[in-house]
């Protein structure tokens, strides 16, 4: 299994990520992740669709809440082609709690912890925490990666209006 040190850090300490780069013009890989009702999801399911597909830490995090929350904001304007998917390494339970306290109606949140099959595929499963590096990744109707954002710092928002463009570019 591919180890990429040094890429990220949580507060300014390098951390090491598992698993191969996803780079823009890769077909997306296919991932199984566990929705807020326990059922297994296969993205490769979600095709004919824009996919916006954010990983974080943990939901329960200040930045995380905020990421997810302005994701949500902005769905309502992307309109029906485009779904948000914000997978992280938190429990089903613990997600659907937190959708619920936060009023998050259109962001679908996906728990990668059974297999960490997201976090491989993608290449942002921190070794040190078994956590999700925060990054986004843009895969258009065909499967294709079209964007990638790899957030340096876990404490750092990534760049929305970046993200929001790459989509708009889909049309």
């Amino acid at each position: 299994m591919a180890e990429r040190p040094g890429l990220i850090t949580m507060k300014g300490n390098p951390l090491t990520l598992l698993g191969r780069e996803v780079q823009v013009g890769d077909p997306a890989p296919d991932f199984e992740a566990v929705d807020n009702d326990l059922k297994l999801l296969k993205f490769s399911s979600g095709t004919g669709k824009v996919s916006i597909i954010c990983s974080v830490p943990s939901l329960d995090t200040p930045t995380c809440d905020l990421e997810t929350r302005r994701f949500n904001q902005e769905a309502a304007g992307l309109g029906p082609d485009v779904q948000i998917l914000t997978i992280s390494m938190d429990l089903p339970f613990a997600q659907k709690r937190w959708c619920g306290a936060a009023g998050v109606d259109r962001v679908k949140t996906l728990s990668d912890h059974r297999e960490a099959s997201f976090g491989l595929a993608y290449g942002v499963l921190i070794k040190e925490l078994r956590l999700l590096a925060r990054a986004v990744f843009v895969v258009d109707r065909g499967g294709q990666v079209r964007y990638v954002q790899l957030v340096k710092e876990l404490a750092h928002e990534p760049d929305y209006e970046a993200v929001l463009q790459a989509v708009q570019k889909l049309g």
